[in-house]
């Protein structure tokens, strides 16, 4: 892997762990973090050994506070569409085709909350605490927040979280569908490690070809989404993943996956 200024990026057998390490600033995400979460996130799609990724932040504080507010000092509109325009870490995640899980440590706020929902799972310490609170600045969330929470949890709860700006805990965030599972915070790293692994002894083709699927379904109609998923059904059984997956089960033994 690249060395980078902002990241820790760690493999740990099938898993890899990017580290968003700028603790002093709660994991704030600047140009350079995007930049460099970007980059890390093209070597690990090359990377065959690599199933599963985690994303989390450094130290006990903040998995990410949000955005590096000091950066938007007298940047006018035209500039700040510039820098949004080009190329998005959160659009990185959300179209990296291995499953991506958010290990949420603390602070999930902002664009540390757009980022978390980017990925396709989310877990949280019991000690997280989530928001969008762009409002208190006078602005709006801008890494997909009020599209990605809207799906998540509803028009209602999400206009009342992006209007007011509060902060909920991650009891409330796992009642509203927000996060998928709620653990003590001594427990988060082994119960999301424990997640990841089980996740990357499946099939890599399916993997991903269930990801595209979800996805279809929460951005098209119920008849396209359909008909996308009879593609893809019927691409698994070009693959030796499919053969072995089959093989495995009428030979009443667990599945060896290559990702072929």
């Amino acid at each position: 892997m690249a060395a980078y200024e902002t990241l820790i990026v760690e493999r740990r057998g099938r898993v890899a762990v990017i580290t968003i390490n700028r603790p002093d600033k709660l994991n704030a995400l600047n140009i350079k973090t995007r930049e460099e979460g970007a980059a890390a996130l093209d070597e690990l799609r090359e990377d065959a050994e690599v199933r599963v990724v985690i994303i989390t932040g450094a130290g006990e504080k903040a998995f990410i506070a949000g955005a590096d507010i000091a950066e938007f000092q007298g940047r006018t509109a035209v500039t700040q569409r510039d820098v949004m325009t080009g190329r998005s870490l959160f659009t990185a995640i959300d179209t990296f085709p291995k499953p991506v899980i958010a290990m949420i440590n603390g602070f999930c706020l902002g664009g540390g909350n757009e980022l978390a929902m980017a990925c396709d799972l989310r877990v949280a310490s019991e000690r997280a605490k989530f928001g969008q609170p762009e409002i208190n600045l006078g602005i709006i969330p801008g890494g997909g927040g009020t599209q990605r929470l809207t799906h998540l949890v509803g028009e209602t709860r999400a206009m009342e979280l992006m209007l007011t700006g509060d902060m909920i805990d991650a009891q409330t965030a796992h009642q509203l569908g927000l996060v998928n599972m709620v653990v003590p915070a001594a427990d988060l790293e082994a119960k999301t490690m424990e997640l990841a692994n089980r996740i990357a002894e499946k099939s890599p083709v399916a993997l991903r070809l269930v990801k595209e699927a979800v996805k279809t379904a929460a951005r098209s109609s119920l008849d396209e989404g359909l008909r996308r998923e009879i593609d893809l059904f019927a691409l698994c059984f070009s693959s030796e993943d499919k053969d072995e997956g089959v093989k495995a089960f009428l030979e009443k033994r667990k599945p060896d996956f290559k990702g072929k």
